[in-house]
């Protein structure tokens, strides 16, 4: 009988448990047993795991978070803990794994299907922020969340007469704050890959003041940076196993430049992990699943070192290389459907670009 590992790695994310059911129940189907690997790369390392069958499985679709657990380990860091995980791949007779996890689990996965180790790779990052697939699952939960909040502050915003800075997720990517933006009506999106100039974000605020508005959205990710800097706002200079330092501050920097510029009342929100917990959507549960059942059928076919990912309406596999060679960072094309409905002075600025 084949016995299939997996884990769950990096950030936790709305999808996950869908994942994991789906794996399980189609590796049942093949009579293949399965075997949960606790904290991501952290139980390889330890020896840490548990048997899944289908009743472990069952209720599990709409929870949030993983049944697995999770963490930011990498096992690279330290060449002895490489050495364990092989050790404990033979020890518990594992015959291929199913990571699931972002740019950091799927890079280690990499590294560790170079060394001759059967695996395969299923996409998550609420960030969106992975080449190789249109969507990973988490994403749509997150922009339904901020979407949400946009709506409530809106409410506030405009009986209180305020400017509302709302700090997002995306350290390197705006996917959440540019679809989250639009679908939310944001009066300004800021993004990493486009650093900001604060003069032209006060202007096109106060030209909506003088337009009659009294009050403005401001949606920033965390990585959004202004010109003058081209440096993010980060909360700590500590760095984690992968060599991330911890982004975070952007909101209150604008919130108080903003107020101080303008002259108006300001206040800032900041929504931080509210925007990876609790249920799935519908939407991410069916990609979960999809992604879990093409994967189980990568392994059945021997096809490994590959991720699972949706191209249009189709789940295709991909090279794991493709999958971490680079970020998947927002289309300008959708950014600039966001800027027509910032200020009269960034409208501006967009015909003057076009021309």
């Amino acid at each position: 009988m084949k016995k299939i590992g997996i884990l769950t790695g990096g950030g936790d994310c709305p999808g996950l448990n869908a994942v994991i059911r789906a794996v399980v129940r189609k590796s049942s189907r093949y009579k293949w047993a399965t075997i949960g690997i606790r904290n991501g790369w952290r139980g390889l390392i330890d020896g840490d795991m548990i048997p899944i069958s289908d009743r472990h499985v069952s209720g599990i679709l709409p929870k949030g978070g993983t049944i697995l657990g999770t963490s930011r380990t990498n096992p690279f860091k330290h060449q002895e803990d490489v050495g364990k995980i092989i050790e404990n791949i033979k020890k518990f007779k594992i015959d291929a794994i199913v990571a699931i996890g972002g740019e950091d689990t799927l890079g280690v996965a990499l590294k560790l299907h170079n060394m001759g180790i059967p695996i395969v790779g299923v996409p998550k990052t609420i960030d969106n922020d992975l080449s190789g697939t249109d969507f990973t699952f988490g994403f749509d939960t997150a922009i339904s969340i901020v979407t949400e909040a946009i709506d409530r502050l809106h409410t506030t915003a405009e009986s209180h007469h305020r400017v509302i800075v709302l700090e997002v997720m995306g350290r390197h990517a705006g996917w959440i704050a540019t679809i989250a933006g639009i679908a939310g009506g944001a009066d300004e999106i800021l993004i990493p890959e486009k650093p900001f100039d604060l003069n032209l974000v006060c202007k096109s605020l106060k030209a909506r003041y003088n337009g009659g508005k009294t009050f403005s959205i401001v949606v920033a990710s965390e990585g959004a940076k202004p010109k003058e800097t081209d440096k993010p706002s980060t909360l700590t200079e500590e760095k984690d196993a992968f060599g991330h330092v911890r982004l975070g501050g952007i909101g209150n920097f604008l919130g108080k430049e903003i107020g101080k510029r303008l002259g108006v009342e300001t206040r800032v929100t900041v929504l931080g992990h509210v925007q990876r917990g609790g249920t799935p959507t519908a939407y991410d549960r069916v990609l979960a699943t999809r992604f879990g059942i093409a994967a189980v059928e990568l392994l059945k076919d021997g096809n490994y070192g590959k991720m699972v990912a949706l191209k249009g309406n189709k789940i295709v596999s991909v090279g794991l290389e493709e999958a971490v060679s680079e970020l998947k960072t927002v289309d300008m094309e959708l950014y600039d459907i966001a800027k027509v409905f910032f200020g009269k002075v960034e409208i501006e600025e967009l015909v003057d670009n076009l021309s």
